[in-house]
C-alpha cells in the first residue's frame, strides 16, 4: 500500500515535517506556486465570466513531474501549503495536477511547525476551502485586469517599461499627496515660555506657560513673548492646584503582521521585506540540535490578535517561574479583534515560550535572534500585569497666566520590565517626579526661558509609517505590505532617502496621469472597499463574479476614456508655466526613453531643451547647459557628434543630441574601461558596472551610463547573489587587520562573509 503524500509549499519545511511524521508519510514541496496566469497576455476571458487561464509557471514543469512521481499510487494526498489565500491557491492547483480516480485530497493547516501542531493537523484534516481560493483568484484577476490594461497606456503616453498596479498605485498616490502637502506647507513662528521655579527648600523644577485668562495661550512672535515675560517678572508664582493620581497601563497585544513590520523597522532597522523573510525562517523550522528542527513561531501572515488558551497559560507559568507571582495574571488576557479582521490564524507568537531567546540563541543568526526576541517579549509581556504609574500635575498661577508642571514615576513596572513598544509614548514616564508641592505654596521664580519655534510640515513616510497608513486605510493585507513597498521602489517611482519615501519625478508624472484618468479606481476609499469585498468573498458573503462584474463596469469606462484622452508626455508634455528663454513659447515636461526633461512647445522650430530639478517647494529649476568640448567621435545611436564632458568622476563622452539622446561612453587616461559583467543595481537603469580610474588614478567602479546614472563604489563588485536578502551582487572589501570579506550592497541587509 502506497504511503500518503504530504505536499507543502516551501522546501525548507520538508525536513521539519518529515521529522515528526516519520516514515509513514512522504513529504514533498511545490516550491511556491506551480500555476499562474500567462506572462505575455492578460489570461482572463472577460466575456466568459472573467475565467482565468492558468498555465504552468516557466521552470516548474520539473516540480510538477516530481509531484506526480512522488504521488505514485497514493490514494490520500494531504495538501499543506501555507494557511492563507496564496497557500489555498497552491493547494487547489496541486489538487488539479494530481487529480486521479479514487484519489482523496485533504487540506491540512500548519499554524505552527511543532510536533503537536503537525500531528494534530494531520489527524483532523479539512476540506479544500473554495471561498478562500475564490478570494485569492478574484484578487489575482483584479490585479491582472488593472496591470495588463493600464500599463500599456502608460507605455504609449509616457515610456515603455512602466507599470500600474491596483494597490501599488494607490500607495504611490499616498506618498505623492504627502509630498505635495510638504511642498505647500508654510511654516509659522511661535514661542514658548518656561519658568524655572523652586520651592522653599530649594527643590528646583520647571513649568510651561499654557493659559492666559483661562484660555490656551498663543505667542506668535518675539515682541509678544517679551511683553509677557516683562509682566511675569513682576508677578508672584503660586501653586494653585496639585493633582496626584495613579494610572495603569496595559500591555499591547501580540504582533499581527503589520505591527511586527512597523516594530521591526523602527527597533531593528529591518525593511518590511527582510522582516517577512526572517519571520518565514523562524516559522519554517530551526535546528535546535542534531535532527531537531522546530518551528519557533506561529504563522507570520495574520491580522488577528487571537491567541490560544494553552499558549497564554504556558506564558503565565513561565512568568511565575521567572518574574514572580506579582508579575503574573491570575487568568489569561485575551484581545479583541476589529470587525474587519479575518480570524483564521492566531497572532504571531512563539510556538513555545520555553524556547526563550537565551535558549535558542546558539542556533540562530543575528537577524533571526533579534526578530525572535521581539516576538517572544511582546507575547510574554501581553500576559503580564499592568504597569502602575504615579503622576503629579501642578497648576501654577502668575497673575492672569497659568503654568503647568508635570512629573511621573513608575510605581510598579509590570509588563514594562520586559517590553515597551516603539509606538508607545513613554515621554510621561521619562519625566522626573516633582518635589513636594502643596496648594497655596508661594514659589520662587529664578528665570524665565522664552524660546522661538516654527511649525513643521507633515513628515515623509518611513516604511513603518507607510505600512501603518496602508493598514489604517484598509489598503492591502498582511501578505502584501512588503511587496507593495518593494514594488514602488523597484519601479523607480520613489526614492528612499535617509529612511523616508520621496516621490521621484517619474513617480509624480505617473501618479498625476493615473489620478486624472482613473479618479475612482486609484482611490484610497475605493481600494479599501475592494479589500472588504475580497474578505466578503472569503467569508461567503459575496460572490466573486458579482464583485468582478461591478468593478469592471466602472473600470472599463475610465479605461476607454484614458486610452483616448490621457495626456501624452511623450508628445504634448505637461505644461509648466515657464517660458522658453530662446523663443518665449511655454516649456513642457516631456519623457523620453532616457528620462524626463524640459522641452520647448515650439519644437521643431525651437529645439531648446534642458534637464531640470525641483526645489523644496516643487518649483521647476532648469539646469545650466553642460560644458563640453568637440570631438571627432560620432554617436552610435543617433549619429550626432559626441562631445567630451567633465563630471564628478572624471571625463566622459556624451551625445550632443542630449537630452533627446543620452548615449554616453566612459573615458579615462588610457582611453579604456573594463566591464565587470555585472548589471547596475539602480532602479530602471540598463547599464553595467565598469572598472574606472579617477582623476588621481585611483580605481573605482561605476555605471557606464554616467552621468545619467550616478552609481559608483570604491569596492569591487562580486557576481554572487546575497543569500540573506537576494541582492544581485556583493561588494569585496579588504582591510589591513581583517583581510578580505564580501558584504551586501543593500545597506539595511547587513550580510557579510569571508571572501
Amino acid at each position: 500500500m502506497s504511503k500518503p503524500l504530504v505536499v507543502v509549499e516551501s522546501p525548507t519545511k520538508v525536513r521539519t515535517i518529515k521529522k515528526y511524521l516519520g516514515n509513514d508519510y512522504k513529504v514533498v514541496s511545490t516550491v511556491g506556486h506551480i500555476m499562474d496566469l500567462p506572462a505575455k497576455k492578460i489570461g482572463i476571458n472577460i466575456e466568459e465570466g472573467f475565467q482565468p487561464e492558468y498555465v504552468c509557471i516557466p521552470g516548474k514543469q520539473k516540480v510538477i513531474t516530481n509531484l506526480k512521481k512522488e504521488a505514485g499510487d497514493s490514494t490520500v494526498i494531504y495538501l499543506a501549503p501555507d494557511p492563507d489565500r496564496e497557500g489555498e491557491a497552491i493547494a487547489w492547483h496541486t489538487a488539479d495536477v494530481l487529480k486521479k480516480k479514487g484519489r482523496i485530497f485533504h487540506r491540512v493547516l500548519f499554524h505552527e511547525l511543532t510536533k503537536n501542531a503537525i500531528l494534530a493537523a494531520i489527524a483532523a484534516p479539512e476540506n479544500l476551502n473554495e471561498s478562500k481560493f475564490e478570494a485569492q483568484q478574484a484578487r489575482r484577476i483584479l490585479d491582472r485586469l488593472v496591470g495588463y490594461q493600464v500599463s500599456p497606456i502608460l507605455w504609449r503616453k509616457v515610456k515603455r517599461g512602466l507599470s500600474a498596479g491596483r494597490v501599488q498605485s494607490v500607495a504611490l498616490r499616498i506618498i505623492c499627496e504627502r509630498e505635495r502637502s510638504i511642498q505647500s506647507f508654510v511654516s509659522e513662528e511661535y514661542w514658548s515660555i518656561t519658568a524655572h521655579l523652586e520651592t522653599g527648600d530649594k527643590s528646583a523644577f520647571i513649568a510651561k506657560l499654557v493659559k492666559k485668562n483661562g484660555k490656551k495661550i498663543d505667542i506668535p512672535n518675539e515682541e509678544t513673548s517679551s511683553g509677557i515675560t516683562n509682566e511675569l517678572y513682576k508677578t508672584p508664582f503660586i501653586a494653585e492646584k496639585v493633582l496626584k493620581k495613579s494610572t495603569v497601563r496595559n500591555p499591547l497585544p501580540p504582533f499581527i503582521t503589520s505591527k511586527l513590520q512597523q516594530e521591526s523597522i523602527t527597533k531593528l532597522k529591518f525593511s518590511a521585506k527582510k522582516t517577512m523573510m526572517v519571520a518565514q525562517q523562524l516559522y519554517e523550522g530551526i535546528d535546535l540540535g542534531p535532527g531537531e528542527p522546530v518551528g519557533l513561531i506561529t504563522y507570520m501572515r495574520t491580522d488577528s490578535t487571537r491567541i490560544s488558551k494553552e499558549s497564554a497559560e504556558e506564558a503565565l507559568q513561565l512568568i511565575r517561574e521567572n518574574f514572580g507571582d506579582k508579575y503574573s495574571l491570575k487568568e489569561p488576557r485575551f484581545f479583541k479583534n476589529t470587525k474587519k479582521v479575518q480570524d483564521a490564524h492566531e497572532a504571531i507568537r512563539p510556538s513555545s515560550v520555553y524556547n526563550t531567546p537565551e535558549k535558542v540563541a546558539p542556533h540562530l543568526s543575528k537577524d533571526q535572534l533579534e526578530l525572535y526576541t521581539l516576538i517572544w517579549k511582546r507575547f510574554v509581556a501581553s500576559q503580564m500585569t499592568q504597569a502602575v504609574i504615579d503622576k503629579v500635575t501642578v497648576s501654577i498661577s502668575a497673575g492672569q497666566y497659568i503654568f503647568n508642571a508635570n512629573g511621573s514615576t513608575v510605581k510598579f513596572p509590570g509588563f514594562m520590565s520586559l517590553y515597551i513598544s516603539a509606538d508607545e509614548d513613554m515621554e510621561e514616564e521619562k519625566k522626573k517626579m516633582l518635589p513636594d508641592i502643596s496648594e497655596g505654596m508661594v514659589l520662587k521664580m529664578n528665570k524665565l526661558e522664552p524660546k522661538q519655534h516654527f511649525t513643521l510640515p507633515p513628515p515623509r513616510f518611513s516604511e513603518a509609517s507607510l505600512v501603518k497608513e496602508l493598514e489604517e486605510n484598509g489598503i492591502g493585507r498582511p501578505s502584501t505590505y512588503a511587496a507593495i513597498l518593494s514594488t514602488i521602489r523597484e519601479k523607480g517611482y520613489v526614492d528612499f532617502l535617509k529612511g523616508y519615501f520621496k516621490p521621484s519625478e517619474l513617480g509624480f508624472i505617473v501618479n498625476d496621469l493615473l489620478v486624472e484618468s482613473f479618479p475612482n479606481i486609484f482611490n484610497v476609499d475605493f481600494t479599501a472597499r475592494m479589500e472588504d469585498d475580497l474578505d466578503r468573498i472569503e467569508g461567503m458573503d459575496a460572490k466573486a463574479l458579482d464583485v468582478l462584474s461591478r468593478f469592471y463596469k466602472s473600470f472599463k469606462i475610465e479605461l476607454d476614456k484614458a486610452s483616448e484622452e490621457m495626456l501624452s508626455v511623450k508628445g504634448v508634455g505637461f505644461p509648466t508655466g515657464l517660458k522658453c528663454p530662446e523663443c518665449g513659447n511655454e516649456l513642457k515636461i516631456k519623457v523620453g526613453k532616457n528620462g524626463h526633461f524640459l522641452a520647448c512647445s515650439g519644437y521643431p522650430e525651437c529645439s531648446y531643451s534642458r534637464d531640470y530639478q525641483r526645489d523644496e517647494k516643487g518649483a521647476i529649476l532648469p539646469a545650466s547647459p553642460p560644458s563640453s568640448e568637440a570631438t571627432d567621435l560620432v554617436c552610435e545611436k543617433c549619429q550626432k557628434p559626441m562631445v567630451l564632458r567633465h563630471g564628478k568622476y572624471g571625463d566622459f563622452f556624451a551625445c550632443s543630441g542630449y537630452p533627446e539622446c543620452r548615449n554616453t561612453q566612459s573615458s579615462n587616461s588610457n582611453g579604456k574601461t573594463q566591464t565587470t559583467g555585472i548589471k547596475c543595481p539602480e532602479n530602471n537603469c540598463s547599464g553595467e558596472i565598469f572598472e574606472k580610474k579617477s582623476k588621481r588614478g585611483k580605481t573605482f567602479f561605476g555605471c557606464n551610463r554616467f552621468p545619467e546614472c550616478k552609481f559608483a563604489t570604491w569596492d569591487k563588485p562580486v557576481a554572487k547573489e546575497c543569500p540573506s536578502c537576494g541582492a544581485k551582487f556583493l561588494l569585496e572589501k579588504t582591510t589591513k587587520k581583517g583581510g578580505s570579506y564580501n558584504y551586501c550592497i543593500t545597506v539595511e541587509c547587513g550580510y557579510s562573509e569571508k571572501s
